[in-house]
C-alpha cells in the first residue's frame, strides 16, 4: 500500500528552541479548557523551556482565544485555522509551528498532572536515541471521576523491550501521556489522513516501527471519556473497526517483513472480538442496526477459530434477548 505521510519541515537551526512545544487543538466545547490550560501553567518551566499554544480549528460554538487570553495572560500563544480542516490536519499543524525540541499534543480536555513534563524531560534526557516517550494515565469521565488506569507497560522507567509487538496490535496509548522528538515527525511525517479516526494510534505504530520508545510509569497524565462524541457516530455505522482495518494494512507496508503477518493477524483478530463484544453490548441496549454493523466489520477484519467461535456465542445470546423481548411483549 502506497501512503505519501504529511511532511513535516525541520526548523532553521537559529529558531526559538525551547526544550518543550505545548500544542493544544481546540475545536468547538471549550467546557475543560481553562482546566486543562491551567494543569500546563502550574507546571511552566519558563518561556525559554516550553513554548505553549492553542491551535483552534476554526471552532463555530464558544471562544477559545477569550478563554485564552484570560488564563495565558500573554504567556499562551493562539492561532486560528482560516477554516475548518479537520482534526488529522489540525494535529499536523500543531507540529508544524512547533518551536521545541520534544512536542506534546494536549487536548483540549484532557489533563497533565503535576510532574509530568520534568519526569518525561529525565526520561528522554536517560534515553538519547529514544523518538517518543510516555507514561501511565488515568481514564476520567466527564466529572472527572477515576474510571480505570491505563495497563502498566514496565515497573521501570527507560526504553520498552518489544514495544512494537504490543502497540502494532493494540492501541494502548492515549494523547496526552505522550511526547514526541520533533525530529521523529520530521524523519517519518506527520498523522496520516488515511488512518482516519485512528490515526494517533497508526502514529504511535510508525514511531515504534522506526524508534526506540521510552516509558515512564508513575501515573502523570489524564485522558477523559465521553459518554456522547464521535466515536458513538462511528460505531453506529461500524466505522471504528474499518478505520482500524485500514490502518493495520498501512502499518503492515513498514512493520519488519519477517513480523509484518503475524502482527497484522493478531490485530485483526483483536478488533474483530472487540466489535463483537461491542455488537453483545448493543444488543443488550435493543439497538440492532449498529450491532449487524459491528458484526460485519467483525468478520471483514477475521475468521479465526476464536472469531467465530465468539460469533456463535454472540448468536446464542441474539436468540435469547428475541425470546426475551417476545415474552415481554406477550405478557403485555
Amino acid at each position: 500500500m502506497s501512503i505519501n505521510y504529511p511532511v513535516i519541515n525541520t526548523t532553521p537551526d537559529d529558531s526559538y528552541r525551547p526544550f518543550w512545544s505545548v500544542m493544544i487543538p481546540t475545536y468547538n466545547n471549550t467546557r475543560y479548557l481553562k482546566q486543562t490550560l491551567l494543569s500546563v501553567l502550574e507546571q511552566d518551566p519558563g518561556l525559554h523551556e516550553m513554548q505553549i499554544e492553542v491551535i483552534d480549528d476554526c471552532s463555530k460554538e464558544d471562544d477559545p482565544e477569550a478563554i485564552v487570553r484570560e488564563i495565558g495572560q500573554g504567556r499562551i500563544s493562539f492561532s486560528r485555522q482560516p477554516h475548518n480542516v479537520g482534526q488529522v490536519e489540525n494535529w499536523n499543524t500543531c507540529i508544524e509551528r512547533a518551536c521545541g525540541h520534544w512536542i506534546h499534543i494536549l487536548h483540549q480536555d484532557d489533563l497533565v498532572m503535576p510532574g509530568f513534563y520534568s519526569r518525561l524531560r529525565e526520561v528522554v534526557e536517560k534515553e538519547q536515541t529514544s523518538g517518543a516517550a510516555f507514561c501511565r494515565y488515568i481514564y476520567i469521565d466527564e466529572d472527572d471521576i477515576w474510571q480505570s488506569l491505563s495497563p502498566l507497560e514496565s515497573r521501570t522507567p527507560g526504553i520498552l523491550l518489544n514495544w512494537l509487538e504490543c502497540i502494532a496490535v493494540v492501541q494502548r496509548i492515549q494523547f496526552p501521556a505522550i511526547v514526541v522528538k520533533r525530529s521523529t515527525y520530521e524523519k517519518i511525517g506527520g498523522f496520516c489522513p488515511q488512518a482516519y479516526s485512528v490515526a494517533d494510534w497508526e502514529m504511535w505504530k510508525r514511531i515504534a516501527a522506526h524508534f526506540p520508545v521510552c516509558y515512564e510509569p508513575q501515573v502523570l497524565a489524564c485522558f477523559r471519556l465521553h459518554s456522547a462524541s464521535e466515536s458513538s457516530r462511528l460505531i453506529q455505522s461500524g466505522a471504528n473497526i474499518s478505520h482500524v482495518r485500514h490502518a493495520i494494512n498501512i502499518t503492515q507496508s513498514y512493520l519488519p517483513k519477517n513480523k509484518a503477518h503475524e502482527l497484522s493477524y493478531k490485530a485483526r483478530e483483536h478488533y474483530a472480538l472487540y466489535a463483537l463484544n461491542t455488537a453483545r453490548q448493543l444488543l443488550a441496549d435493543s439497538n440492532r442496526v449498529a450491532a449487524i454493523a459491528q458484526i460485519r466489520e467483525a468478520l471483514k477484519c477475521s475468521y479465526s477459530f476464536r472469531v467465530v467461535i465468539s460469533l456463535l456465542k454472540l448468536i446464542q445470546f441474539g436468540v435469547k434477548q428475541q425470546v426475551k423481548q417476545a415474552v415481554r411483549t406477550v405478557s403485555f
